[in-house]
């Protein structure tokens, strides 16, 4: 910043952004293709299991409003 105030120049955000974002991204530990793989596998089945148990609960709700309505 002190080398801005010395020429006069004002920072544009959008190079100061990507700069920054740059900065940023090389400190992140990136995962290696296995542990991603893994990872995404852990995600789908995740996933699966919550739909089925969603689906499980949404049957049995239904059929509870059907008993109590008497439909």
């Amino acid at each position: 910043m002190a080398a801005n105030k010395k020429t006069g120049k004002k920072q544009n955000a959008i190079q100061r952004f990507i700069r920054e974002t740059n900065g940023e991204l090389r400190k992140v530990s990136w995962p290696t293709r296995e542990e991603a793989w893994n990872l995404t596998l852990i995600v789908i089945v995740t996933m699966i299991a919550v739909g089925l148990f969603l689906s499980a609960v949404s049957g049995i709700a239904s059929r509870l409003m059907n008993v109590v309505l008497g439909i």
